[in-house]
């Protein structure tokens, strides 16, 4: 493994960094206390920072030389609304916020990698640091781009990093095309007409078409979209009904749609519409569809991810550049990668063994209140970032 040393010898002081905003977690487009941490390590390093794109959002910006070439690197900088576990020094000071995606992490990683390019400075052109609000379903990447992140910092490509419970601590693993999925949400309220239970001739019930719809939902998946293609749809709330003895005059179902191609998407959406007015018609009730696009599925360049690969095969060795298999998940890279070419990669965080005492009795992963992020990746994480900063700057295009 080729570390830095100047990232290793600072490791320590940029770990104590991390744990101060696990500490302090903030939600999404709140995270003012992060960006002034941010703001100020940035300023005393001697590297110009631009701030507000995305309201909370940070832009450090490195340059070097003369060449009029640019590279991103991004770290998403929010927390989640949910009450942290473990009860070890560093944990959350705030009940109904945590860190518990180890965005902590990716600040510090890209905090130490900032660092070291600013001291040293061996490459020739610009490395922009986007320190990233509100990735947990605020679309802060989507909001900084129309603040003109693009405008303001013209970058030829972007790269972003995510830790991965699981994969041990010195590997990484990604690979290009679809990588995770987009996010979508539906909420369909079905009218009947209500009724006493026991004259159900008298009204119009709305329970019996949300039952079929629901089913026929999934013939979407199995019989309309390709099946090597792929589609998750899921119905997680149905909402109805005060009292036993009274047939409802509406229902409401909620629920998420997950695909990796708009075209897919496209299909799933306008067949759940058809399927739930149908439905409806044929049970002579009616029904409100709403269908809510958040995120677009995150889509790797393939000269770019083949680009990174490289690079960390130069870091940890090639056998520890893994193929990342696709997850369901979202993320908000996505939106970074539909403007400009990039790459979205792994780095193990290990099985959980790194917890300290006192942490919470639940697995160590992502979305789980006893997770923690693996100080021992920030001189990993931090020495591909450096690598990826340089070698993409010195390669030509």
């Amino acid at each position: 493994m080729q570390l830095i040393e100047s990232i290793l010898a600072d490791a320590a002081a940029v770990a104590a960094m991390r744990r101060d905003i696990h500490a302090h977690p903030e939600l999404c487009f709140e995270e003012v206390r992060t960006s002034d941490l941010i703001a100020r390590a940035l300023t005393d390093w001697g590297i110009p920072v631009h701030r507000g794109l995305g309201k909370t959002g940070v832009v450090g910006i490195v340059k070097n030389g003369t060449s009029p070439r640019a590279v991103g690197l991004r770290a998403d900088i929010d927390a989640l609304p949910m009450t942290e576990h473990n009860r070890f020094e560093h944990a959350s000071r705030y009940p109904g916020k945590m860190h518990a995606c180890g965005h902590d992490g990716h600040t510090a990683m890209l905090l130490a990698a900032a660092k070291h390019l600013a001291r040293h400075r061996h490459f020739d052109g610009t490395v922009y640091l986007v320190f990233q609000p509100a990735e947990e379903g605020g679309g802060g990447a989507r909001e900084m781009m129309k603040d003109g992140l693009f405008e303001q910092f013209p970058m030829e490509a972007i790269f972003g990093a995510h830790n991965w419970p699981g994969m041990r601590a010195g590997q990484f693993a990604l690979r290009s095309g679809p990588v995770f999925a987009s996010s979508n949400e539906f909420r369909i309220v079905i009218r009947g007409k209500g009724a006493h239970a026991a004259l159900p001739h008298n009204g119009i019930d709305p329970v019996p078409a949300a039952c079929q719809m629901v089913q026929a939902f999934q013939t979407i998946v199995t019989r309309n979209k390709r099946p090597i293609e792929t589609a998750v749809i899921s119905v997680t709330m149905i909402h109805t009904g005060e009292a036993t003895n009274v047939i409802p005059e509406t229902c409401e179902i909620q629920g998420t749609v997950r695909t990796f191609t708009t075209e897919v998407l496209d299909l799933v959406e306008r067949r759940m519409r058809t399927i739930a007015e149908a439905t409806c018609a044929a049970f002579e009730a009616s029904c409100d569809f709403h269908f809510k696009r958040n995120y677009p599925p995150t889509v790797n360049h393939a000269a770019e991810t083949d680009f990174v690969r490289r690079v960390l095969g130069g870091v940890v060795g090639t056998e520890n550049v893994l193929e990342f298999e696709p997850t369901m998940g979202a993320e908000d890279f996505s939106f970074f990668l539909q403007a400009r070419p990039g790459c979205y990669f792994l780095i193990g965080n290990g099985d959980g063994s790194h917890r300290e005492g006192g942490h919470g009795l639940g697995p160590c992963m992502l979305h789980n209140p006893s997770y923690d992020f693996n100080d021992e990746l920030i001189p990993l994480g931090a020495t591909a970032w450096v690598r990826i900063a340089e070698q993409w700057l010195a390669t030509p295009r």
